[in-house]
């Protein structure tokens, strides 16, 4: 089903989204990158929101499909057919009747094969490019000739940026800044290096009455300065996002205070390090979204980091598309799990690298996530932080979802949506 609705509606939506765009000209902002970029959208969105009627991608809408439903500002049909005839309804209506279109879209794109932003690009030019980390080893890796063929297309939408404009890139990667010296474009920097026009310092665990509940950094730009404080989610990848909203703020002349103040409310979403009260008087730390190579070692760095933890748990499943880098990136990871965990719970066939290369830490090991579930249910204490982490389809929230103190708190776990509760 899903491949007749891709081969009979994307040129269809990509033909509708392209003709909404050149009748209402909003200003887009795109956002590409292999990590993080999802948070850096929402971040990004609720600053620019302060000047401008912004909207953004839904969740994690990326794709072929994704950027046009953005577009047209429609939700995900699924394999419903009544609700892909009330799409054309809703493409139509923007394009033949009088509507109060957002003048700015934040866009998030992704690409899982060589192609899929050149594609998009058709669609849409962006106005702004935030790039977040274009890593050693970027997930969909499988897909591509070589990791550098990847960090290319995530370039991509940069050089389809007009002569001067705004590109919001990270100062800590000089995959990316070697990239955009290259290209006649504005460049803005963000993150902890010392060149960064946008820097972040002092980056550390926010505590209240003893406990962790968020992240905070001073975040400056030449003779300013502000405290930013990211709540209820953990690890120093939390803040990235924050410094490249600043950044992207910087870019549209909105001030450093502004920027700070509109990202108040920010909270980065479902499963990226979320704090959750877990079962037993145990912290879970919910980064159950997905799992490339370099997320997951930020990850550990964040339960190594814990404070006040009796046992650190490292529950980590599966780490996908990753072909050949597979098996090297498992033990590599299996390594670090090692110097950062009392205890892993490796989940899935390729995990199983994880327990040769821990050394002589306790692991133990699951073929899915429904076994994990149970049996981890029992296992963590008072004063346990466990770290839940995994790709998409080795779906790591059920565990989560089993872990927590307050069943109330699974609806703020990702893929919580009856489409996803049904998949196997």
């Amino acid at each position: 089903m899903k491949k007749i609705l891709k081969f009979l509606f994307v040129p269809l939506l990509a033909t509708l989204a392209r003709a909404v765009i050149r009748r209402y000209r909003p200003k887009i902002v795109m956002v590409t990158g292999s990590v993080g970029k999802t948070s850096t959208k929402d971040a990004v969105a609720a600053v620019l929101g302060t000047r401008f009627f912004v909207r953004a991608s839904e969740k994690s809408f990326n794709s072929e499909f994704g950027v046009p439903f953005t577009i047209l500002g429609v939700s995900n049909p699924w394999n419903n057919p009544f609700a892909w005839l009330s799409i054309l309804k809703n493409a139509f209506a923007l394009l033949f009747l009088p509507n109060h279109y957002p003048n700015l879209l934040v866009l998030e794109v992704g690409a899982d094969k060589k192609g899929d932003l050149a594609r998009m690009l058709r669609i849409v030019t962006p106005d702004a490019v935030v790039i977040t980390r274009l890593p050693d080893i970027p997930v969909h890796v499988e897909a591509y000739a070589s990791p550098e063929e990847v960090r290319e297309e995530e370039f991509s939408p940069a050089l389809a940026l007009a002569a001067a404009a705004p590109l919001i890139v990270p100062a800590d990667d000089p995959s990316v800044i070697e990239r955009a010296l290259r290209i006649p474009t504005r460049v803005i920097s963000y993150g902890t290096s010392e060149d960064a026009l946008v820097r972040m310092s002092d980056v550390a665990f926010l505590e209240a009455e003893g406990n962790v509940v968020g992240m905070t950094a001073e975040v400056s730009m030449g003779e300013e300065r502000a405290t930013c404080a990211v709540r209820g989610s953990v690890g120093r990848t939390q803040m990235f996002p924050v410094a490249a909203a600043v950044a992207t703020a910087h870019a549209f002349q909105i001030p450093l205070g502004e920027a700070v103040a509109a990202l108040e409310g920010y909270e980065p979403p479902p499963g990226r390090g979320r704090l959750f009260a877990g079962k037993n008087g145990s912290i879970i730390i919910d980064d159950s979204y997905n799992a490339s190579p370099v997320a997951v070692e930020e990850a550990l760095a964040t339960l190594k980091a814990f404070p006040g933890a009796k046992r650190r748990i490292a529950v980590l499943g599966d780490m996908l598309e990753l072909g050949r880098y597979s098996v090297l990136e498992h033990e590599r990871i299996g390594t670090l799990a090692g110097a950062s965990a009392d205890v892993i719970a490796a989940v899935g066939i390729r995990s199983r690298a994880f327990a040769t290369a821990s050394g002589r830490t306790e692991t133990i090991r699951f073929d899915s996530s429904a076994s994990a579930a149970s049996a981890l249910a029992e296992e963590v204490r008072s004063g346990d932080v466990v770290l839940v982490k995994g790709s998409q389809s080795v779906r790591t929230e059920r565990i989560v979802r089993a872990l927590l103190a307050n069943s109330e708190d699974a609806v703020r776990l990702v893929r919580q949506e009856k489409k996803w509760k049904n998949k196997l």
